[in-house]
């Protein structure tokens, strides 16, 4: 089994609904995302993928859709005013968890024909959460 893995950089804001802790406030954090693809043979290059083409589709749609942003459920209470602010959103079914941010990248990558076998959200230097689907389809 061969891997590689890109690291990307963000900054984004969020809170979490129905939480008692520090979280429920709105803030902001510079996540660091590993994305990790997986394949048992090399391409013909030599390699499981261009960290080029990871860059240009991947980085480009976190840069696009996450990167200064605020990460809310689409239930959150302060949606409005954010909105009449023009403050830019991204708005997701469930808490915007660090666990649910790196599944939604995953879920981007997988879209997109990545062979992603995990990916992992750093939300801060300390804490890291980590999405791999527990059965997974390696190309």
């Amino acid at each position: 089994m061969y891997q590689v893995t890109r690291v990307i950089h963000f900054c984004y804001g969020h809170r979490l609904m129905n939480y008692q802790g520090k979280c429920r406030h709105l803030h902001g954090h510079n996540g660091k995302v590993e994305i990790e693809l997986s394949r048992d043979a090399l391409d013909q290059r030599g390699m499981v993928m261009d960290f080029d083409e990871i860059k240009r589709s991947i980085q480009s749609w976190i840069d696009q859709e996450l990167d200064h942003k605020m990460l809310l459920r689409k239930d959150d209470p302060a949606i409005p005013a954010l909105t009449q602010l023009g403050e830019p959103l991204y708005l997701l079914q469930d808490n915007p968890t660090a666990e649910r941010i790196a599944q939604l990248i995953f879920e981007y990558a997988q879209s997109q024909q990545f062979p992603v076998t995990a990916v992992r959200l750093w939300e801060t230097a300390h804490s890291f959460a980590t999405y791999r689907p527990s059965v997974m389809q390696r190309s």
